[in-house]
């Protein structure tokens, strides 16, 4: 199955995967840590990011550590943008007549 960024989004855990790993490379355990779900549940959630491009993981050692590709979110990114400048210019129009209509 191929998944893309948005599916790697939809979900609370896997964006606070992201968050955490977005300040520092962490490795599986010390990511695992953090959750109150099993081992085998973040290790999907890790395998669905690394599916989507969002996470690389490199092998040191007999740990394996994951790394946020941030280019990834430029996808994510530049979807929004296209609503945020839509609803811009609405709310500047109705900012507008509204003042038009005070006046």
């Amino acid at each position: 199955m191929r998944r893309d960024v948005f599916q790697a989004i939809a979900d609370p855990t896997r964006r606070e995967i992201i968050h955490l790993i977005a300040h520092q490379t962490l490795n599986l355990n010390a990511i695992a840590d953090q959750f109150e779900v099993s081992r085998p549940a973040i290790s999907q959630h890790i395998k669905i990011l690394t599916e989507c491009g969002l996470v690389t993981i490199t092998q040191k050692g007999r740990d394996r550590y994951c790394k946020i590709e941030f280019k990834k979110l430029q996808e994510v990114s530049k979807w929004i943008e296209q609503y945020r400048n839509f609803w811009t210019n609405k709310l500047d129009a109705l900012e507008k007549h509204l003042n038009q209509k005070d006046k």
